[in-house]
């Protein structure tokens, strides 16, 4: 059935918008301009390109601006894509992350440094601290909580030891799909996947596919791959690692919580990029122990309290000494520059047998 002819009105208001995509592509020329004059004089001071709190604040300012109709969650990726192909201009930022391509890590990575990045796809999350640490990456992207199942251990781990600070977070909305390369959940032998994805989707697992064997690989894309090879296995994975192997979704969004998020940090080698400055909505990661002695843990958080300062979190990682020691991971609302936020890390480090801090950095801009 042949398509009706468009009437004059409709011809118009396409007329209208390719006129508007015409400016919006000069002033993004324009605007590409000047962040090349831009890195010209951060290249003469010897400053570093990505400034994550500036990056943040740019984005918060149009939201507030945003009258509409546009929706404001549009506002923070299209501009993130800008600014990616601005600062491609000046330097190609090389991210690492846990790969294959289909990744929720990748994607996490295109979030937030946009498309115009260099990939560094790493075979697991010890991998991308080391790639990183090495130089072969500017920065990295690692889980390190999820909204079902909590912490990703493994990156915690690595806290303790790596050289990397934190300077950006960002959150990632976690669909889980069961993929496989025939539409059907007949003769499944065994499904695919990151031992976190098979922990969220261990209900559905259990209601459909209770012969199946839960097999544990490096990633969900690394499941998906497999999955693409073997047609009596299954993965669960992202539509965008079903595409890339060629899968169908044969059971979208089977994620036991409906709302399962992934949060993600960003990490980089401080002697390289400094510490952000303050965003005005700043989170300060550090992880902690304290003497094994009543009340110690008490005595570790007053100083928070003391100076009005929030705690947004508090995580316990056994410090495998044989002792039943642990160590805490803490993220505090603010910036060390404010002064309350100083005065208790002083306080706090103080207190503490061991003190790190992992970094400061503005808090996710959705």
């Amino acid at each position: 059935m042949a398509e009706p002819a468009a009437t004059p009105e409709l011809l118009a208001l396409r007329d209208q918008i390719d006129a508007v995509d015409r400016q919006l592509l000069a002033l993004l020329n324009r605007r590409a301009a000047l962040a090349l004059q831009v890195g010209e004089l951060k290249k003469n001071e010897g400053s570093v390109v990505f400034r994550p709190e500036r990056e943040a604040q740019v984005i918060d300012g149009l939201k507030n601006a945003n009258a509409g109709p546009l929706p404001t969650p549009s506002v923070a990726p299209i501009w993130r894509e800008i600014m990616s192909a601005c600062r491609s201009l000046e330097t190609p930022t090389r991210v690492a992350y846990l790969g294959p391509a289909g990744t929720f890590s990748e994607q996490a990575a295109l979030g937030f440094f946009g498309s115009s990045m260099v990939q560094v796809p790493c075979a697991s999350i010890d991998e991308v601290f080391r790639t990183t640490s090495a130089g072969a990456a500017d920065f990295g992207v690692v889980p390190v909580e999820n909204s079902t199942e909590g912490v990703v251990a493994r990156s915690l781990d690595i806290f303790l030891t790596t050289p990397l600070s934190i300077i950006g977070e960002t959150s990632l909305f976690v669909r889980h799909n069961l993929l496989r390369r025939t539409d059907t959940l007949d003769a499944i032998e065994a499904v695919c996947a990151h031992p976190q994805a098979l922990a969220q989707c261990h209900q559905w697992l259990a209601n459909h596919l209770p012969q199946a064997e839960r097999r544990p690989v490096s990633s969900n894309a690394e499941g998906a791959r497999l999955a693409g090879k073997d047609a009596t296995l299954a993965a669960i994975a992202s539509e965008r690692a079903a595409n890339e192997y060629g899968l169908h979704v044969v059971a979208p969004a089977i994620q036991d919580d409906p709302h399962n998020r992934t949060r993600f940090v960003i990490v980089t080698d401080a002697q390289c990029h400094p510490q952000p400055r303050a965003s005005g909505h700043d989170c300060t990661s550090l992880v902690v122990s304290v003497v094994n002695r009543p009340g110690a843990v008490h005595d570790m958080l007053v100083p928070l309290k003391v100076h009005g300062v929030s705690m947004t979190r508090l995580e316990s990682r056994p410090a495998r000494s044989g002792q039943w020691e642990y160590y805490f991971y803490i993220d505090i609302q603010g910036h060390p520059d404010q002064p309350e936020v100083a005065a208790a890390l002083k306080e706090l480090r103080a207190a503490c047998a061991f003190f790190k801090l992992l970094g400061t950095y503005p808090i996710d801009v959705h």
